[in-house]
């Protein structure tokens, strides 16, 4: 933040920019880079203006729901068309094809380990810390008095 006296570099078109480079998957210090200052005066300014705040909020979520739909898309798999020209015997013809994606179980797996955690993790649930076998306590217990009984 600004101390009294020292003006700011922030400028008021810096939100739309921010907004396009979010777009882009610009995390704070990439953001800097681009400003030409520290990601600390990113945070300050996202702290400090609102309007920026909400640019690079807004960016953000944008550009992580066209890769959330990709991601989802490729799980699931998908088509889509192809068109193109060609010339065949001298005469121009436009070819149209569907092109098809099988689902992709690596996508699928990411996509369900992070959605569901609880019942996608890759790791088993741990076991309590503390298994208490009262029959062995009790054997071993047992075994104690028969062996103070014979000495």
């Amino acid at each position: 933040m600004p101390t009294p006296g020292q003006p700011t570099s922030y400028k008021p078109e810096y939100g739309e920019l921010a907004h396009n480079y979010c777009l882009l998957g610009a995390t704070n210090e990439d953001l800097a880079g681009f400003f030409g200052v520290t990601s600390r005066t990113v945070d300050n300014w996202i702290a400090t203006h609102p309007d920026f705040a909400t640019a690079v909020k807004q960016g953000r979520a944008a550009a992580d729901a066209v890769i959330a739909r990709s991601l989802f898309d490729r799980a699931k798999g998908f088509s889509h068309k192809v068109t193109r020209t060609t010339v065949y015997q001298g005469e121009e013809r436009t070819i149209t094809n569907t092109v098809e994606y099988p689902p992709d179980t690596l996508a699928c797996m990411f996509w369900l380990r992070n959605r569901r955690r609880q019942s996608w993790n890759e790791k088993p649930a741990a076991a309590p810390d503390t298994i208490v076998d009262e029959v062995a306590l009790l054997d071993a217990a047992g075994e104690r008095a028969r062996h103070a009984a014979r000495e």
